[in-house]
C-alpha cells in the first residue's frame, strides 16, 4: 500500500511540473495594429489615428480589447438584425447583383457603421474570425450624418 500512495504522490508532483513548465513556455501572442477612426468614433476617442496592442489574433480579440479600454462597442456594433440595417429610399431588386452576405447576427456593425481591414469590410473577409497581423490597419468607422 505504501507503495501505491508513494506513486500516486510522485504522479501528482509530475502532473505539476508538467504544467508549470507548460504554462512557463506558452507564450501569450500579442498583435499590434493601425487604427484608424472617424466620425462618432473618432469624438468619442479623441484621436484619429493611434497603434493599439492587444492579446490575440483575430479581429473579435481586437474589438474586445478595444472596446474595453474604449468603450465604444455602442457606436460600431449591433444587437441584432434590426440594428444593422435600416429601410432605404428604394425598394430593392428581386435579384441582387453580385454576392451578398452579412456577419452572423449579433456579429454586426450598426446602420452606417463599418469595420475593415486594410480597406476591405470585414464582411467581406472572415468577419469577426478575420486574421490580424502586425501592422495592419483597422477602421472603425461610424460618419457624422446630416438630414435636412
Amino acid at each position: 500500500m505504501e507503495t501505491d500512495a508513494r506513486t500516486v504522490e510522485q504522479s501528482e508532483t509530475d502532473t505539476e511540473e508538467a504544467t508549470e513548465t507548460t504554462a512557463e513556455t506558452t507564450e501569450i501572442t500579442k498583435t499590434t495594429v493601425e487604427v484608424r477612426c472617424t466620425g462618432h468614433v473618432r469624438t468619442a476617442i479623441g484621436e484619429s489615428k493611434l497603434s493599439f496592442t492587444f492579446e490575440g489574433t483575430t479581429l473579435r480579440e481586437f474589438l474586445d480589447a478595444f472596446f474595453a479600454e474604449y468603450g465604444v462597442k455602442d457606436l460600431l456594433l449591433a444587437e441584432t438584425d434590426a440594428d444593422a440595417s435600416t429601410s432605404g429610399w428604394a425598394d430593392p431588386p428581386e435579384e441582387l447583383p453580385g454576392t451578398w452576405k452579412s456577419n452572423p447576427e449579433g456579429e454586426q456593425t450598426r446602420t452606417y457603421a463599418r469595420v475593415a481591414v486594410n480597406g476591405q469590410f470585414n464582411e467581406h473577409l472572415a468577419g469577426l474570425d478575420t486574421e490580424l497581423r502586425d501592422g495592419d490597419r483597422v477602421g472603425l468607422m461610424y460618419p457624422f450624418i446630416f438630414c435636412c
